[in-house]
């Protein structure tokens, strides 16, 4: 299923920004700094098994539950 990497790195920056702009950008901030640039993957970016599961290591890192 395609945007996987999207959906994980979007669901660590609502948790993460609790709907604060501020608090969002550094979220998003420290996902570039580990590699994983939100505005670089959509809906429609094929999934790469390196990448998803990076990003399910950061989202476990910043203790969000993802499915």
């Amino acid at each position: 299923m395609a945007g996987t990497v999207k959906r994980v790195l979007e669901a660590v920056i609502a948790a993460r920004g609790h709907n604060n702009p501020t608090f969002m950008e550094t979220t998003r901030a420290k996902l570039i700094l580990k590699g994983l640039n939100p505005a670089k993957f959509t809906e429609s970016t094929p999934d790469d098994p390196a990448q998803v599961a990076k990003a399910r290591q950061v989202a476990a890192e910043f203790g969000v539950d993802v499915p």
